[in-house]
Protein backbone atom coordinates (compact mmCIF):
# COMPACT_ATOMS: atom_id res chain seq x y z
CA UNK A 1 0.00 0.00 0.00
CA UNK A 2 0.92 3.57 -0.51
CA UNK A 3 2.36 4.78 2.47
CA UNK A 4 0.70 8.09 3.99
CA UNK A 5 2.68 8.86 6.94
CA UNK A 6 1.95 12.31 8.62
CA UNK A 7 4.85 15.10 9.05
CA UNK A 8 2.84 17.48 11.12
CA UNK A 9 5.01 21.14 11.48
CA UNK A 10 2.25 23.19 13.90
CA UNK A 11 4.40 26.07 15.57
CA UNK A 12 1.85 25.99 18.22
CA UNK A 13 2.57 22.59 19.56
CA UNK A 14 -0.80 21.12 19.50
CA UNK A 15 -0.33 18.76 17.02
CA UNK A 16 3.63 18.49 16.70
CA UNK A 17 4.86 14.78 16.20
CA UNK A 18 7.32 14.93 18.88
CA UNK A 19 6.99 15.83 22.59
CA UNK A 20 11.09 15.85 22.89
CA UNK A 21 11.18 18.64 20.14
CA UNK A 22 8.79 20.52 21.79
CA UNK A 23 10.70 20.12 25.41
CA UNK A 24 13.86 21.33 23.82
CA UNK A 25 12.51 23.91 21.96
CA UNK A 26 11.35 25.70 25.06
CA UNK A 27 14.11 25.43 27.19
CA UNK A 28 16.25 26.86 24.49
CA UNK A 29 14.11 29.76 24.01
CA UNK A 30 13.67 30.29 28.20
CA UNK A 31 17.71 29.85 28.29
CA UNK A 32 17.59 32.47 25.81
CA UNK A 33 15.25 34.78 27.19
CA UNK A 34 17.12 34.58 30.65
CA UNK A 35 14.27 32.98 32.01
CA UNK A 36 14.15 29.86 34.19
CA UNK A 37 13.81 26.03 32.37
CA UNK A 38 11.08 24.26 33.17
CA UNK A 39 11.10 20.34 33.71
CA UNK A 40 10.28 18.17 30.50
CA UNK A 41 7.17 16.28 32.31
CA UNK A 42 5.85 20.43 32.81
CA UNK A 43 6.31 20.82 28.98
CA UNK A 44 4.55 17.96 27.79
CA UNK A 45 1.78 18.28 30.36
CA UNK A 46 0.98 21.31 27.83
CA UNK A 47 1.18 20.17 24.55
CA UNK A 48 -2.55 19.37 24.52
CA UNK A 49 -3.52 22.59 25.56
CA UNK A 50 -1.11 24.90 23.42
CA UNK A 51 2.54 25.89 24.20
CA UNK A 52 1.43 29.19 23.73
CA UNK A 53 -0.09 29.48 27.18
CA UNK A 54 3.10 27.77 28.80
CA UNK A 55 5.72 30.98 26.83
CA UNK A 56 2.72 33.48 28.34
CA UNK A 57 3.13 32.09 31.80
CA UNK A 58 7.08 32.24 31.69
CA UNK A 59 6.97 35.87 30.27
CA UNK A 60 4.19 36.64 32.26
CA UNK A 61 1.85 38.62 29.42
CA UNK A 62 -0.56 37.16 26.64
CA UNK A 63 -0.42 39.32 23.74
CA UNK A 64 2.48 41.91 24.17
CA UNK A 65 5.29 42.56 22.22
CA UNK A 66 7.33 39.95 25.08
CA UNK A 67 5.19 37.31 23.75
CA UNK A 68 5.51 37.73 20.28
CA UNK A 69 9.44 38.40 20.61
CA UNK A 70 9.86 34.52 23.25
CA UNK A 71 6.83 33.07 20.17
CA UNK A 72 9.44 33.60 17.76
CA UNK A 73 12.18 32.25 19.55
CA UNK A 74 10.72 29.42 20.36
CA UNK A 75 9.56 28.96 16.67
CA UNK A 76 13.34 29.49 15.44
CA UNK A 77 14.49 26.48 17.75
CA UNK A 78 11.47 24.13 17.13
CA UNK A 79 11.29 24.74 13.19
CA UNK A 80 15.42 23.55 13.63
CA UNK A 81 14.52 20.35 15.79
CA UNK A 82 11.41 19.49 14.20
CA UNK A 83 12.36 19.96 10.65
CA UNK A 84 16.15 17.98 11.55
CA UNK A 85 16.27 16.11 8.12
CA UNK A 86 18.12 13.02 9.91
CA UNK A 87 14.99 12.46 11.62
CA UNK A 88 12.55 12.87 9.02
CA UNK A 89 10.67 9.65 8.08
CA UNK A 90 12.96 7.14 5.97
CA UNK A 91 9.85 5.20 4.61
CA UNK A 92 7.96 8.36 2.72
CA UNK A 93 7.24 7.28 -0.94
CA UNK A 94 5.93 10.83 -1.84
CA UNK A 95 4.93 13.77 -0.49
CA UNK A 96 2.17 16.33 -1.07
CA UNK A 97 1.94 19.64 -0.08
CA UNK A 98 -1.56 21.32 -0.21
CA UNK A 99 -3.61 24.43 -0.74
CA UNK A 100 -3.40 26.87 1.70
CA UNK A 101 -3.71 30.56 2.90
CA UNK A 102 -1.53 32.43 5.17
CA UNK A 103 1.71 32.48 6.61
CA UNK A 104 0.94 29.37 8.95
CA UNK A 105 3.24 26.54 8.59
CA UNK A 106 4.96 27.52 6.13
CA UNK A 107 8.84 27.36 6.25
CA UNK A 108 7.77 23.32 7.23
CA UNK A 109 6.12 22.81 4.11
CA UNK A 110 9.39 24.04 2.62
CA UNK A 111 11.73 22.03 4.35
CA UNK A 112 9.27 19.08 3.72
CA UNK A 113 9.75 20.11 -0.06
CA UNK A 114 13.23 20.15 0.34
CA UNK A 115 13.68 16.65 1.93
CA UNK A 116 11.65 15.38 -0.80
CA UNK A 117 13.52 17.29 -3.71
CA UNK A 118 17.27 16.50 -2.16
CA UNK A 119 15.99 12.69 -1.70
CA UNK A 120 14.18 12.19 -5.13
CA UNK A 121 10.80 11.13 -3.71
CA UNK A 122 7.84 11.73 -5.79
CA UNK A 123 6.55 15.62 -4.78
CA UNK A 124 3.33 17.29 -5.86
CA UNK A 125 2.24 20.64 -4.71
CA UNK A 126 -0.76 22.21 -5.08
CA UNK A 127 -1.65 25.77 -5.45
CA UNK A 128 0.04 27.11 -2.80
CA UNK A 129 2.15 23.79 -2.42
CA UNK A 130 3.69 24.98 -6.14
CA UNK A 131 4.65 28.17 -4.46
CA UNK A 132 6.72 27.04 -1.33
CA UNK A 133 8.36 25.17 -3.74
CA UNK A 134 9.36 27.63 -6.22
CA UNK A 135 9.97 29.33 -2.95
CA UNK A 136 12.27 26.48 -1.45
CA UNK A 137 14.42 26.10 -5.02
CA UNK A 138 14.99 30.19 -4.97
CA UNK A 139 16.29 29.39 -1.56
CA UNK A 140 18.24 26.48 -2.15
CA UNK A 141 19.16 26.44 -5.40
CA UNK A 142 19.51 30.02 -6.88
CA UNK A 143 21.04 30.80 -3.72
CA UNK A 144 18.18 33.67 -2.54
CA UNK A 145 17.80 33.23 0.74
CA UNK A 146 15.43 35.77 1.10
CA UNK A 147 12.93 34.24 -1.40
CA UNK A 148 9.55 34.44 -0.20
CA UNK A 149 6.05 35.26 -1.55
CA UNK A 150 4.79 38.79 -0.97
CA UNK A 151 1.66 36.97 0.98
CA UNK A 152 3.57 36.13 3.85
CA UNK A 153 6.56 38.75 3.97
CA UNK A 154 8.23 42.04 2.45
CA UNK A 155 11.02 40.36 0.77
CA UNK A 156 13.89 41.50 -1.42
CA UNK A 157 13.15 38.52 -3.73
CA UNK A 158 9.04 38.27 -4.18
CA UNK A 159 8.68 35.25 -6.27
CA UNK A 160 5.78 35.06 -5.65
CA UNK A 161 3.98 37.84 -6.12
CA UNK A 162 0.37 39.63 -6.74
CA UNK A 163 -0.77 39.52 -9.99
CA UNK A 164 -0.18 42.96 -11.63
CA UNK A 165 -4.16 43.36 -11.25
CA UNK A 166 -4.57 42.84 -7.54
CA UNK A 167 -2.22 45.40 -6.41
CA UNK A 168 -5.23 48.02 -6.13
CA UNK A 169 -7.66 45.54 -4.59
CA UNK A 170 -8.97 46.10 -1.12
CA UNK A 171 -12.32 44.01 -1.30
CA UNK A 172 -11.06 40.91 -1.07
CA UNK A 173 -13.91 38.91 -1.54
CA UNK A 174 -14.86 37.46 -5.27
CA UNK A 175 -11.47 39.12 -6.98
CA UNK A 176 -9.35 36.05 -6.83
CA UNK A 177 -8.27 34.08 -10.34
CA UNK A 178 -11.68 31.90 -10.12
CA UNK A 179 -13.22 29.56 -12.59
CA UNK A 180 -11.74 27.50 -15.55
CA UNK A 181 -8.75 28.75 -17.30
CA UNK A 182 -6.75 26.82 -20.11
CA UNK A 183 -3.68 25.71 -20.61
CA UNK A 184 -0.40 24.57 -22.71
CA UNK A 185 1.44 21.89 -21.63
CA UNK A 186 4.73 20.97 -22.81
CA UNK A 187 5.56 17.89 -24.70
CA UNK A 188 7.77 15.91 -23.38
CA UNK A 189 7.10 16.82 -19.94
CA UNK A 190 5.80 15.24 -16.91
CA UNK A 191 2.77 16.66 -16.87
CA UNK A 192 2.18 15.99 -21.01
CA UNK A 193 2.84 12.29 -19.82
CA UNK A 194 0.00 12.83 -17.15
CA UNK A 195 -2.27 14.41 -19.48
CA UNK A 196 -1.64 12.86 -22.85
CA UNK A 197 -2.26 16.27 -24.38
CA UNK A 198 -0.75 19.60 -24.75
CA UNK A 199 -4.01 21.23 -24.33
CA UNK A 200 -6.21 21.32 -20.78
CA UNK A 201 -8.36 23.30 -18.88
CA UNK A 202 -7.78 23.53 -14.73
CA UNK A 203 -9.83 25.27 -12.10
CA UNK A 204 -8.19 27.88 -10.09
CA UNK A 205 -9.22 29.43 -6.97
CA UNK A 206 -5.80 31.87 -5.75
CA UNK A 207 -4.70 35.41 -6.01
CA UNK A 208 -0.57 35.02 -6.15
CA UNK A 209 1.70 33.73 -8.93
CA UNK A 210 4.75 33.04 -10.17
CA UNK A 211 6.61 36.15 -10.75
CA UNK A 212 7.54 36.23 -14.16
CA UNK A 213 10.91 38.42 -13.42
CA UNK A 214 12.77 35.40 -12.26
CA UNK A 215 11.54 32.99 -14.84
CA UNK A 216 14.75 33.07 -16.77
CA UNK A 217 16.44 32.28 -13.48
CA UNK A 218 14.86 29.76 -12.94
CA UNK A 219 15.32 27.68 -16.30
CA UNK A 220 18.81 28.45 -15.91
CA UNK A 221 19.18 26.56 -12.74
CA UNK A 222 16.95 23.98 -13.77
CA UNK A 223 13.36 24.31 -13.47
CA UNK A 224 10.92 24.05 -16.48
CA UNK A 225 7.49 25.94 -16.37
CA UNK A 226 6.00 22.96 -18.32
CA UNK A 227 2.47 24.48 -18.32
CA UNK A 228 1.62 27.95 -19.26
CA UNK A 229 -1.59 30.02 -19.31
CA UNK A 230 -1.09 31.42 -22.72
CA UNK A 231 -2.91 34.26 -23.04
CA UNK A 232 -1.84 35.57 -19.94
CA UNK A 233 1.97 33.90 -19.84
CA UNK A 234 1.12 32.79 -16.26
CA UNK A 235 2.92 29.94 -15.14
CA UNK A 236 1.02 27.01 -14.27
CA UNK A 237 2.75 24.28 -13.91
CA UNK A 238 6.83 23.68 -12.67
CA UNK A 239 8.83 20.25 -12.94
CA UNK A 240 11.87 19.58 -11.90
CA UNK A 241 13.72 17.25 -14.97
CA UNK A 242 16.24 15.78 -13.24
CA UNK A 243 13.81 14.34 -10.72
CA UNK A 244 12.47 11.16 -10.72
CA UNK A 245 9.04 12.97 -10.32
CA UNK A 246 8.60 16.50 -9.18
CA UNK A 247 5.82 18.85 -10.17
CA UNK A 248 4.32 21.71 -8.87
CA UNK A 249 0.77 23.27 -10.40
CA UNK A 250 -0.76 26.37 -9.70
CA UNK A 251 -4.70 25.06 -10.05
CA UNK A 252 -6.64 22.92 -8.31
CA UNK A 253 -6.84 19.10 -9.40
CA UNK A 254 -9.25 18.23 -6.28
CA UNK A 255 -11.93 19.98 -8.22
CA UNK A 256 -11.72 17.91 -11.73
CA UNK A 257 -10.98 14.33 -9.77
CA UNK A 258 -13.45 12.12 -8.78
CA UNK A 259 -13.18 8.75 -7.11
CA UNK A 260 -13.64 6.66 -10.00
CA UNK A 261 -11.66 8.63 -12.10
CA UNK A 262 -8.89 10.50 -10.83
CA UNK A 263 -7.08 13.25 -11.62
CA UNK A 264 -4.05 12.76 -14.29
CA UNK A 265 -1.91 14.33 -11.90
CA UNK A 266 -3.10 12.37 -9.06
CA UNK A 267 -3.02 8.63 -10.89
CA UNK A 268 0.66 9.79 -12.31
CA UNK A 269 1.91 11.15 -8.78
CA UNK A 270 0.78 7.70 -7.22
CA UNK A 271 2.12 5.91 -9.69
CA UNK A 272 5.90 7.19 -9.22
CA UNK A 273 5.03 6.57 -5.40
CA UNK A 274 4.42 3.58 -6.21
CA UNK A 275 7.51 2.80 -8.32
CA UNK A 276 9.68 4.35 -5.62
CA UNK A 277 8.08 1.45 -3.38
CA UNK A 278 9.34 -1.07 -5.89
CA UNK A 279 4.91 -1.96 -6.74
Amino acid sequence: MFKTDLLIFDLDGTLADTKVDIAVSVNLTLRELGLQEKPAALIYSYVGAGIRRLIQQAVGEEEGERFRAAMAVFRKHYLAHLLDTTKLYPGMDGVLVAPGFGHRGIEGKIEAIRYARERRIPFLGICLGMQCAVIEYGRHVLGLKDANSTEFASPPDPVIDLMAEQHEVEAKGGTMRLGAYPCRVNKGSRAYDAYGREDVTERHRHRYEFNNAYRERYVRAGMAFSGIYPQRNLVEIVELPDHPWFVGVQFHPEFRSRPRTPHPLFAAFIGAALHRQGG
